[in-house]
């Protein structure tokens, strides 16, 4: 085993990236149906800075935060212990996870972290380990809205379950958002399944979103999408906002939009237009992810690094999450 202790970044009070403490702490001991992962990197995500600024539980999870916390959710690294309930995995081991979201409890920023087993995947052996780390929550929730929802967990946003739409050649998507995470790997997943996809983003992005087979780009500085499109058969919309059911316009009768983050829609509107409005929320799951690990490891989807920073950095990567205009994913690198 390792020495006992590690360094890892910890919030003692919620603010804003000043807050964010690089600590000497005890390294975890993994429980029943858990490893141990030394960690070589970590992804960072929208979870991460609202529980910094205090969001202290998860909707839907029962879980609930006491500071000084260890936030982060997306891993990959090595398997360093294992608990004697496990099987399947064994010290060596590279594996990448999204750790039990949705709740606070995932502990990713950190140089050990202790990760239930069904969490985790092995690690696509045509990635390296920024590449994987980036891939878990914004792959998993990318395909959760399209592929396969994978659980039968209520969203805690509405009563219907959600049911993703067949994609297939004669399938138009729209994807706002599309060079942050979650949009990159919708993109992606769409094309794998054939369908026609309509990127929306700034015009910086347009060359990188070609790149990834988005059909069509529209720069939504410069255009309204709602004016220049019609008759999708599904948006997906990473970006949520007050504007969000603007899109509703773009659909034909039977479409759906699928907001990732929850919207202010008026069910008469919805109704008139007939189409359906559906959202999901992302769960850890390690046979999804191992799924899309064989996607990766095929470099039929790719993971877009945005930016990298050293653990003892969380702060600075944080700072640059707060500026926006992400291509793809920021990462923690951990030595």
């Amino acid at each position: 085993m390792p020495t006992h202790t590690m360094r890892a970044v910890r919030l003692h009070e919620y603010g804003g990236p000043e807050v964010l403490r690089y600590d000497e702490v005890p390294i975890p001991e993994p429980g029943p149906g858990e490893v141990l992962v030394r960690v070589h990197a970590v992804g960072v995500n929208p979870p991460d800075w609202y529980l910094r600024g205090g969001l202290t539980n998860v909707p839907g999870s029962e879980s609930t935060v006491s500071l000084p916390v260890i936030p982060g959710t997306d891993v990959s690294g090595v398997v360093e212990a294992v608990a004697a309930d496990v099987d399947g995995l064994a010290v060596g081991d590279e594996v990448f996870g999204l750790l039990r979201f949705p709740s606070f409890d995932g502990s990713a920023y950190a140089e050990y972290v202790a990760a239930p087993a069904s969490d985790l995947a092995r690690k696509p052996a045509g990635i390296d380990h920024v590449h994987a780390a980036g891939a878990p929550m914004a792959g998993l929730t990318a395909w959760q809205f399209l592929i396969e929802l994978g659980h039968d967990h209520p969203s805690p946003f509405q009563k219907a379950p959600h049911r993703p739409t067949a994609l297939d050649a004669d399938t138009t998507v729209l994807v706002n958002g599309a060079a942050r995470g979650v949009g990159h790997f919708a993109l992606q997943l769409a094309k794998w399944k054939g369908a026609h996809v309509i990127a929306v983003a700034s015009g910086a992005h347009e060359s990188f979103l070609r790149e990834l087979g988005a059909d069509q780009f529209i720069d939504y500085t410069k255009s309204r999408p709602e004016d220049l499109v019609h008759d999708v058969d599904l948006v997906l919309d990473t970006v949520g906002g007050p504007g969000s059911s603007r899109f509703l316009r773009t659909l034909k009768r039977g479409g759906s939009q699928f907001p990732v983050f929850p919207g202010d829609f008026d069910e008469e509107e919805t109704a008139k237009l007939g189409v359906t409005v559906s959202t999901a929320q992302v769960r850890s799951n390690g046979a999804q992810l191992a799924e899309l690990g064989r996607l990766l490891d095929a470099g039929t989807v790719r993971v877009a690094i945005d930016s990298t920073f050293a653990l003892a950095e969380a702060r600075a990567a944080h700072e640059r999450a707060a500026r926006g205009h992400i291509q793809g994913k920021i990462v923690l690198t951990v030595a």
